[in-house]
């Protein structure tokens, strides 16, 4: 086992495209930022992408810390895998970046009722919520919501929509200050 820590991404729905921070993270360090894929990105089923989670987990634990870097519905899938799997299991993950959570319990798309309803548990773990005032996918306040309920510290760097490529955010430099701050 070696000291090196994977960076395990997780997109959300539809998966993340190229100009996505995520995408651009692992172009930058593809030694380090792992993509967690699922089997289908546009029909996800919770039960599949958890353990897809914890199959990577359990894989990257084998060479050292571990640490999430979830967007959207990716997040969400986190919070399910924490709140179910083995402590040994969670005690690898070293922290997470969940970024625009996706409030599955009141978002209208049929593909994403299997999710419902978010995990509201204290993570395992250390973790830090990002959100904008402006995200289509969840109300603010219900951000701060998750974050207060995952035990995670909340960052909310104002109307930058749905912290995705359509943001405009490139590499985003403030992602990267939060997850060395992890």
């Amino acid at each position: 086992m070696s000291d090196r820590t994977t960076y395990l991404v997780l997109p959300g729905y539809q998966g993340s495209g190229p100009a996505h921070w995520q995408s651009r993270w692992e172009a930058a360090d593809p030694a380090s930022f792992v993509r967690v894929q699922q089997e289908d990105w546009d029909r996800p089923e919770a039960d599949s992408w958890v353990a897809r989670v914890d199959a990577a987990v359990a894989t990257a634990a084998a060479d050292g810390p571990v640490v999430l870097v979830a967007h959207s519905l990716g997040c969400v899938t986190v919070a399910r895998w924490a709140a179910g799997a083995p402590a040994g299991r969670t005690a690898a993950v070293r922290g997470a970046l969940l970024v625009a959570p996706a409030d599955v319990d009141h978002a209208d798309v049929p593909e994403l009722l299997g999710f419902r309803p978010v995990a509201l548990h204290r993570l395992p773990f250390p973790a830090t919520v990002v959100s904008s005032t402006d995200d289509p996918w969840v109300a603010p306040e219900r951000a701060r919501r998750f974050a207060e309920a995952w035990g995670a510290r909340h960052v909310e760097p104002g109307a930058l929509g749905h912290l995705n490529a359509d943001s405009g955010l490139g590499d985003w430099p403030l992602g990267r200050e939060l997850l060395a701050g992890l």
